[in-house]
């Protein structure tokens, strides 16, 4: 084997400045997101799926979804709706009534409170993109309810997912949030199998996959890290109100991220009971994304 001696000295010094990364260890990122976490006043849990290793803080703790259940919700409605032969371009009718006056709902803002017909697929943006509440009311309703999902998302194996009630529903009642509860690996690890092998079922599943790309909520939570702009982020955001403390119920965001050479991970990060502003309480995702990009792309 001939050897570069140039090449291999000029490496060294690349190593000795600093130019070149530590290879990723699971071991490092684990720690240093341990260490992170250990100090804050509140609940955080995290995992991270990358290479086929799990790096995971507090991965099996139960933490309030809030509207990253708009996630497992659209993969199961997909199912259902694939099931009858109904594609995003059909059409539903949606009452007046669905269009609840006291929710965030970008999907009333724009028709009003009014009798409309719209393509499905449209429904399903608003609920991704937006997390528009009416949105993904609508979609249960169609689809059969907030039951029906969750025996679908635990028949595929997320038995860690746990879908309970409705945005009208913890709109009326907070409490209910925590019933809309999972771990950050069982979120990870449907994240994980949705970009590496669900999206490609279907209409439904590819139209789920660009919508998590379209995502227009949580810019300060995974996207926040210094990704290069080729960079491609398809993620679910979540976010509570206060609780009778004053501390957030949950902030949080489940995503996957593909560098442009083809690497990929999925990640999930929780944050619950945060005594400080949702500002502040989305820094700490937008940290640990930082933490997690920096180990796995090797680029200070």
């Amino acid at each position: 084997m001939r050897i570069n001696i140039i090449a291999c000295g000029l490496l060294a010094a690349a190593v000795l400045t600093g130019c070149v990364s530590a290879r990723y260890s699971a071991d490092r990122l684990r720690d240093e997101l341990k260490e992170y976490v250990e100090n804050k006043d509140c609940r955080v849990g995290v995992a991270v799926i990358y290479d086929g290793d799990t790096v995971e803080v507090n991965g099996n703790d139960d933490f309030p979804m809030l509207s990253v259940y708009k996630f497992p919700q659209a993969i199961a409605a997909g199912k259902v709706l694939d099931a009858v032969g109904i594609t995003p371009d059909d059409t539903i009718e949606i009452s007046a009534s669905l269009m609840l006056p006291d929710t965030w709902s970008p999907l009333r803002d724009r028709y009003g409170i009014n009798d409309i017909r719209l393509p499905i697929g449209e429904v399903l943006g608003y609920s991704l993109v937006m997390s528009d509440n009416n949105a993904c009311d609508i979609l249960f309703e169609m689809t059969g309810g907030v039951d029906i999902a969750n025996d679908i998302i635990k028949s595929l194996g997320y038995k860690d997912i746990n879908l309970a009630n409705t945005e009208a529903e913890m709109n009326a009642d907070p409490n209910l949030c925590y019933d809309n509860s999972a771990t950050p690996i069982a979120l990870a690890a449907l994240m994980s199998d949705f970009y590496n092998a669900i999206c490609g079922e279907s209409d439904w599943m590819r139209t789920i996959k660009a919508n998590l790309e379209l995502c227009e909520t949580g810019r300060m939570r995974i996207p926040a890290a210094a990704f290069a702009d080729e960079t491609l982020i398809g993620h679910k955001t979540g976010t509570g109100p206060k609780d009778k403390e004053g501390r957030i119920i949950a902030v949080n965001d489940v995503g996957y991220v593909e560098f442009a050479s083809g690497d990929s991970y999925t990640i999930a990060v929780m944050v619950s009971q945060s005594p400080v502003s949702l500002e502040d309480t989305e820094r700490v995702i937008g940290d640990i994304s930082e933490m997690v990009r920096r180990n796995i792309e090797g680029k200070e």
